[in-house]
């Protein structure tokens, strides 16, 4: 089984990843990740790619292609793999679709995880940590049994720095504008599967499921 995974911030892609890993036993393989291994490793690609971030400027769409071939071409994604955070834009999309055809791995499917902008942004702007406990809770959705034993525990609510109002505004404004037109793209190709993502995390599993046919 070989997918892409699309949806804004917050809408579980991460966590919905990793439950396909758990019931396919292929990888997950995340751009983010790949990188931070290359730069870690110092390898000729993560030096390539430590010059375009000194310089100040984005990884070329290039190398992390690059980058996204050696990956898949790994033994343990005979099988099939997860793409989550990558293609970000049609441009993307298309080197993708080279690629895959190169290596003669295309895609079977896309599954857009769709949800509510609106909850998206509760989600995200709501999120805290219990500086006691380390667990993760949110003021909209979490119980209130659970952010009062917080409280109780003598512990606060911590927000992250980057979970403020402007900051995911701007994350779901980019998504908006560079990944939206993906859907569109895969839709065309006949590849787009789009799944409530609203619900708990063992109800979105099982739609995902269900639509791939796994």
């Amino acid at each position: 089984m070989r997918i892409v995974l699309l949806g804004a911030p917050g809408s579980g892609k991460g966590t919905q990843a990793q439950k396909l890993v758990a019931r396919h036993g292929i990888p997950q393989v995340s751009t983010g990740d790949l990188l931070r291994a290359e730069l870690k490793s110092e390898s000729a690609l993560g030096l390539r790619a430590k010059a375009d971030m000194d310089a100040g400027r984005l990884v070329s769409d290039e190398l992390v292609l690059e980058i996204i071939k050696r990956r898949l071409e790994k033994d343990d994604a005979r099988n099939g793999f997860i793409l989550d955070g990558y293609p970000r834009n049609s441009s993307q999309a298309e080197d993708l679709a080279r690629l895959l055809t190169d290596i003669e791995k295309p895609l079977d499917a896309v599954v857009l995880l769709d949800v509510d902008m609106e909850i998206l942004r509760k989600r995200l702007t709501g999120r805290r940590t219990c500086s006691v406990t380390g667990k993760v809770l949110n003021i909209h959705f979490s119980p209130q049994q659970d952010l009062d034993a917080c409280i109780s525990a003598g512990g606060e609510l911590v927000q992250r720095d980057d979970d403020n109002e402007v900051t995911i505004a701007n994350r779901l404004n980019v998504y908006e504008e560079q990944t939206r037109p993906l859907i569109e793209f895969y839709q065309s190709a006949g590849l787009l599967i789009v799944v409530d993502a609203m619900g708990t995390v063992v109800e979105v599993s099982e739609r995902v499921n269900q639509a791939l046919k796994s």
